[in-house]
């Protein structure tokens, strides 16, 4: 039961990164320009280190990996 709630609370916060990622998007639309070659070697980077957290077991590097990547991804569109 415990590992239920705490996977609910980790998509929820992954949910999240949605709205948190297009409102930094419309924030900061000036860097975004510069920035794609960055953005595009964080999101790598995030889904590389995400994978290799499912190999040590590691459900919080998961989320906070794929949290990154959904973040940063939402800059890219």
């Amino acid at each position: 039961m415990n590992t239920i709630i705490q996977f609910t609370i980790a998509v929820v916060v992954l949910g999240l990164g949605f709205p948190i990622g297009n409102y930094l998007a419309r924030l900061t639309k000036e860097e975004l320009k510069y920035g794609q070659k960055w953005f595009k070697i964080i999101i790598l980077v995030s889904l590389i280190s995400a994978v290799l957290s499912l190999f040590i077991k590691n459900d919080v590097l998961l989320f906070a990996f794929l949290f990154m990547a959904i973040v940063t991804s939402r800059s890219l569109k």
